[in-house]
């Protein structure tokens, strides 16, 4: 748990901090953007249709930063690995998938610490997910 500022006298969740559904809503929204016409990591998405992953990463992202478990009780546990296996995803790809959430990110605007706690987790989870040469 994070405090706010000092008049904040409760703890509240990363999740809260942020900004809730709306915050994660605008994050995605700003990520997808991107991914939509991206040569790299496009093809990568099944279908023509983004919308359903956009809401798997939203509700991945809400539930891991501490707001309501709906990925978990639709979707079983994360297992972020797995999940992405049978996707070639080579380091190119990883840092693709980075630069946009970082482009997603700077358009919201956060508080440096928020922003930091986020980039930071983002930072770590690209580079995890890379499963080809």
């Amino acid at each position: 748990m994070i405090r706010v500022s000092e008049a904040t006298p409760h703890a509240v969740t990363p999740f809260e901090a942020f900004g809730g559904h709306p915050f994660f809503d605008r994050l995605v929204a700003a990520f997808y953007r991107r991914v939509e016409t991206d040569p790299v990591i496009r093809p990568m998405y099944p279908g023509d249709d983004l919308d359903p992953a956009k809401e798997r990463l939203q509700l991945f992202l809400e539930q891991y930063w501490g707001g309501p478990t709906t990925y978990s009780d639709d979707r079983g546990h994360p297992r972020l690995r797995m999940r992405h296996a049978a996707f070639p995803i080579d380091y190119a790809a990883s840092e693709r998938w980075l630069d946009h959430m970082r482009a997603a990110l700077d358009e919201q605007e956060l508080p440096l610490e928020l922003d930091a706690l986020l980039r930071e987790y983002f930072e770590a989870a690209a580079p995890a997910m890379v499963n080809a040469p």
